[in-house]
């Protein structure tokens, strides 16, 4: 955190406009994180700390962040040091161009071999099947005008999947390669099921073709029983014997019982999905915050739709 403070603060303060303002959100951690930003917030007014009263996962924690900036564009970026605060300047000089989203392209990574192979596979599939043109190797780390914010402020789905919401949104976009850096220090919590779960936000939130492919598998069954129904009638009258083969009938009708247990599967997490919508629960609940953002009058206005917990905290 002291590095990340330092680091950002320089970048900022070499940077000219202003004023300018940072936002951290403590998505439920469990150690003195938020007690030293709330020690920075006072000793520097650009700092706003938004602690949420639990983990509510990684992109409901970008989107409190989100509803708490209000600049003419906002830099998204993870507080490990991954994400290079100094690329920032880039960004803005790419806005100052009239771009309203600037993403980093990730050129190399740090990670393990396998993981960085699954990110390129992940990648590279998530653009073949959504209906919007994912870019390639982008993450969050990000600059987006207040415009495009404003957009994603308004999106009331649960099961986020914030980059290609913000391709979505459209407008003019443009991609900087990055070096993505290792982790500064710590070991990150951010599990292999996470990423899973977060790869399937993606691929359930922007394509319907896990469906699709259920139907052409259909189509491709019928067709080859077809013809071996046809086999089969040539063997009998005309080859006078019947088809041999209960081994194969049998990987036959396995193959079909998981096919279709598969495809339950996919039609389910749709489903799953349109039941948590339903529900029109908040994405997160505030517990506290400090900065003069939080002192303001203004801070209940930059949440939009925002309500009040029993409790008093602020929910989204």
């Amino acid at each position: 955190m002291p590095e990340l403070l330092q680091r950002v603060g320089a970048v900022l303060d070499a940077l000219p406009g202003g004023p300018h303002e940072i936002v951290f959100v403590d998505d439920g951690s469990t150690d003195s994180t938020f007690e030293m930003l709330e020690v920075a917030a006072n000793s520097d007014p650009r700092i706003v700390a938004v602690s949420l009263s639990r983990n509510y996962g990684h992109q409901s924690a970008i989107s409190a962040a989100l509803d708490f900036t209000s600049g003419d564009a906002t830099v998204v970026m993870d507080g490990d040091l991954q994400d290079v605060p100094e690329v920032i300047p880039e960004f803005v000089k790419r806005f100052q161009e009239g771009y309203d989203v600037v993403y980093a392209q990730r050129t190399r990574r740090k990670e393990p071999w396998l993981l960085r192979l699954c990110y390129f596979v992940f990648y590279r599939a998530m653009a073949k099947l959504s209906d919007v043109r994912l870019p390639l190797d982008s993450g969050d780390f990000s600059l987006m005008s207040k415009r495009v914010v404003e957009h994603l402020r308004h999106m009331p789905e649960h099961h986020r999947y914030l980059r290609g919401m913000r391709t979505w949104v459209g407008f003019k976009q443009i991609g900087i390669p990055v070096e993505r850096s290792a982790r500064h220090s710590g070991k990150s919590k951010y599990s292999f099921r996470r990423l899973v779960r977060l790869a399937f936000d993606g691929i359930f939130a922007f394509s319907i073709v896990p469906i699709r492919a259920a139907t052409l598998l259909g189509i491709l069954v019928i067709g080859l029983s077809s013809v071996y129904t046809l086999y089969a009638i040539y063997a009998k009258f005309v080859l006078q014997r019947s088809p041999q083969g209960f081994t194969a009938l049998m990987s036959m009708m396995t193959f079909l019982t998981g096919t279709l247990l598969l495809f339950l599967g996919i039609i389910g997490e749709y489903v799953g999905r349109v039941y948590e919508e339903t529900k029109g629960r908040p994405h997160y609940v505030v517990g506290r915050t400090v900065g003069q953002l939080a002192q303001s009058e203004c801070a209940g206005s930059s949440l939009r739709g925002a309500q009040r917990s029993p409790s008093g905290n602020q929910v989204r």
